[in-house]
């Protein structure tokens, strides 16, 4: 009876131990956005996503730049590429947004965010952060959830109208 009773504890420490440790990682891994009070979103239209010899993803992160790209163009907002900028209209450049992105990698969490700039003002008007963890024990897994993270927050921001 005292080993029943012995192995029933240990079977509820276990539990609670493991609800523990998941509610910690996942309020560290919080994905947000933040979304300036002053500039009316739906204005925008167009995204020019920032990659050159100033601003560009580390090498080692290259073959997830592809889903970066991606989780732009999930929202209403249309690519253009940055080196047709200034082929644009006043007009057109009036509704678009620079998008600036990074990516924190560390054991404990990997954040991605990507920011949003207003072409003509250069002022940032929403940061969308995407946030994942599996405490270290896969980083390409840690990477491809804050960015799909990151894509739900920039799809949440920008949704297709």
């Amino acid at each position: 009876m005292k080993r029943n009773m012995n192995a029933i504890a240990k079977k509820i420490y276990s539990f609670v131990l493991v609800c523990v440790l998941s509610m910690a990682i996942t309020s560290c891994t919080t994905s947000k956005s933040v979304v300036s009070q002053n500039v009316d979103l739906s204005k925008y239209r167009y995204a020019s996503v920032i990659n050159n010899d100033t601003y560009h993803i580390p090498a080692q992160l290259m073959e997830y730049e592809i889903m970066l790209f991606d989780a732009v163009e999930a929202s209403r907002l249309q690519l253009v590429s940055d080196m047709r900028l200034y082929e644009l209209t006043q007009e057109q450049q009036s509704k678009l947004l620079i998008v600036k992105y990074g990516v924190n990698i560390q054991t404990e969490e990997t954040v991605v965010t990507v920011n949003f700039i207003d072409f003509l003002s250069g002022r940032p008007v929403a940061l969308c952060r995407g946030a994942y963890s599996t405490l270290g024990f896969s980083s390409s897994a840690d990477i491809k959830g804050a960015i799909t993270r990151a894509a739900e927050q920039i799809s949440q921001t920008f949704p297709k109208m």
